[in-house]
């Protein structure tokens, strides 16, 4: 299956950002080594993605939600059904088909989003002078120009960490300033996306299906390891696309946790089990650090004398003396 129209529609999504920023006087020559209209379309091609996908991810949070309130039939089922794998996915399947649940819906933003990613890697790998398909996907040969001498502080957003020698000379581009760039770049994408992930977990606390924690430490852990390697080939165009991408998405999940939070059984249940410092989706931060709660203050009321012990209750309106008539 071809991917052209993948590659098309970054590029016209991509050249339509630089052509209105442009418009707009936005300099597309280097300004402290930086090419602004460029490094602006790559952030905006991030926005039109995210709000073209906004509806999946509130989707998601709802589904979310859902499998929530199933965790206490799905711990019934587990109990049920130990040692028995496969009845208990059977069982699990059925719960999920009849309350309308769906386990994957949790991924599906994610997995949108990825043809998007191959289609910038693929359109910004291409970004070579030596490249003669210089028109391929709509470009003119001024763009493609344009787009391969574009750099973030005098580093090329084609180049890469481990760009060879030979590519490094046809951008022009000094060898110590990409790799240091590029490394910066890959730290940052590292731990935002470690961010992204943990922001969810904090608020919404561990699942107690197996198969969705197992999913849930893959994307807390495994994915932020993987670009540490990964990130040696992602072209610095890609990087910002994915740093954008991150901090787009910090933005948006504390958004739409403080709209759809999570049942409050759900945040105590995670917090008491010791996998999970989930907290309430207005209490604390990013980092889950939430700022201690005042200290209840005691309502005062005025100390009234008591009698000593011993001593006989007074009166005294009994001890006044009578008020005489006329």
């Amino acid at each position: 299956m071809s991917l052209d129209w993948i590659y098309l529609a970054i590029s016209w999504i991509l050249l339509a950002w630089h052509s209105a920023w442009d418009a707009i006087g936005v300099a597309d020559g280097p300004v402290a080594g930086t090419n602004w209209a460029w490094i602006l379309a790559i952030v905006f091609l991030v926005v039109t993605v995210r709000v073209i996908l906004f509806p999946v991810f509130v989707k998601q949070i709802k589904s979310q939600r859902a499998m929530q309130a199933l965790q206490p039939q799905v711990k019934a089922l587990q109990e049920k059904h130990k040692g028995d794998r496969e009845t208990l996915q059977k069982e699990m399947m059925e719960l999920y088909r009849k309350e309308k649940a769906n386990p994957l819906m949790g991924c599906l933003p994610m997995f949108l989003q990825i043809p998007v990613f191959l289609g910038l890697f693929h359109v910004l790998r291409r970004l070579d002078p030596a490249n003669q398909g210089k028109t391929l996907y709509g470009w003119t040969v001024q763009q493609f120009e344009s787009a391969s001498a574009a750099s973030i502080f005098t580093a090329p957003i084609a180049g890469k960490f481990g760009s060879t020698a030979e590519e490094l000379s046809r951008l022009g581009a000094n060898g110590t300033t990409v790799k240091v760039i590029a490394g910066v770049l890959v730290l940052v994408m590292m731990g935002t996306t470690y961010l992204t992930s943990r922001q969810m977990i904090l608020k919404t606390g561990w699942a107690e299906d197996p198969q969705q924690r197992m999913i849930q430490r893959l994307m807390l852990y495994g994915i932020p390891l993987s670009l540490l390697i990964s990130g040696a080939i992602f072209p610095i165009g890609v990087i910002i696309y994915w740093v954008t991408n991150n901090l787009f998405t910090l933005g948006q999940q504390q958004w739409v946790l403080r709209k759809y939070p999570p049942p409050p059984s759900v945040t105590a249940k995670a917090g008491a089990s010791g996998r999970s410092t989930a907290q309430p989706a207005k209490a604390g931060g990013l980092l889950g650090r939430a700022k201690p709660a005042p200290a209840p203050v005691k309502p005062t009321t005025p100390k009234v004398a008591g009698p000593k012990p011993g001593a006989k209750p007074v009166n005294p309106k009994k001890n006044r003396p009578a008020k005489r008539q006329g």
